[in-house]
């Protein structure tokens, strides 16, 4: 059950952004969410960028806390010489999660920023492979992918910055998925 609940944080994390890029494209503050609020007109005086960092807070803490979280899973171990290759992920994944920010630039529309965003989320969650986010990136976890000495294929995001194959040792490595690991330490 926590595994099910820190892979919906984890795809939470990763797809918040495309709603932060429309609410900032729309020009949508604080202000207009919560103009009936009488007590809470005062929030129309700040500069429209308060509200778009406090927007970028959300997933930034929720991020926080999935690396928090992210103890409470199953363990694994990747002893010395498991590892046949490794391949830095950081910049290959980028320019696909870039293409979240163009979508969202394009959106018209509640409805379809709803519908898309529905489509997005589903297709992360249930791809079963990968949680890129590169909010991972600003706590300075690295994204790695593996290939084990048996042949299987695994994304790593860890804080350690691998070289080699011969550099990965580690000794808890929390189990997100089969395919995805990250190591904490």
């Amino acid at each position: 059950m926590i595994n099910i609940a820190f892979r919906l944080l984890l795809t939470f994390n990763a797809t918040s952004l495309l709603v932060i890029i429309f609410l900032v494209q729309k020009g949508y503050t604080l202000g207009y969410f919560l103009a009936d609020v009488s007590c809470l007109g005062w929030l129309n005086t700040l500069p429209n960028a308060v509200s778009y960092i406090l927007y970028l807070l959300v997933p930034l803490l929720s991020t926080g806390l999935s690396i928090l979280l992210s103890s409470r899973l199953g363990r694994d171990a990747f002893k010395q010489g498991e590892v046949a290759s490794i391949e830095h992920a950081n910049n290959s994944f980028l320019p696909s999660y870039l293409g979240y920010f163009f979508v969202a630039l394009s959106i018209g529309n509640w409805e379809t920023l709803a519908f898309v965003y529905a489509i997005l989320f589903a297709f992360t969650f249930f791809s079963q492979a990968l949680y890129f986010n590169p909010l991972f990136l600003i706590f300075g976890y690295e994204f790695y992918n593996i290939t084990t000495k048996n042949g299987t294929a695994i994304f790593l995001i860890s804080r350690h910055k691998y070289k080699k194959p011969d550099d990965v040792a580690i000794s808890t490595a929390f189990r997100i998925n089969n395919y995805t690991f990250i190591e904490r330490g």
